[in-house]
């Protein structure tokens, strides 16, 4: 992907000016929604060392694999509770589409060390 191209997590922005820079540590993200966009972007463009690197140390799987990865085509943000700047949790519900069907998760982030993480989500009908 190109860094002109359209974000894939749905904002009205380049992908080089909306989470670009957070997958490759320009910046943090501000708020848990931006996380979760940045997740997303990271999973639509195979980045899944960015995925591993903001899941949280005591959930996230020993590694990740492309193997089974989904070919994701949109992102739906739904809701946010919390997850502000001066938060230190929040969560986003969202759905997320690939070519197979959707996603639709509500998902736990906190702040570690001042950065947001994912921590957990459930799946939702």
């Amino acid at each position: 992907m190109r860094a002109t191209d359209p974000c894939p997590c749905g904002r009205d922005d380049a992908f080089g000016s909306c989470c670009l820079p957070l997958h490759v540590g320009e910046r943090q993200a501000g708020t848990a929604e931006d996380l979760m966009r940045a997740r997303y972007s990271a999973y639509a463009t195979g980045d899944l060392d960015f995925v591993w690197r903001t899941w949280h140390p005591r959930t996230r799987p020993g590694e990740l694999t492309a193997d089974d990865q989904p070919h994701w085509t949109g992102l739906q943000i739904l809701a946010t509770g919390a997850g502000q700047p001066g938060d230190a949790r929040g969560e986003v519900e969202f759905i997320a589409h690939h070519r197979a069907g959707v996603l639709h998760e509500r998902s736990r982030f906190a702040r570690r060390a001042g950065r947001w993480c994912y921590v957990d989500g459930d799946l939702l009908d």
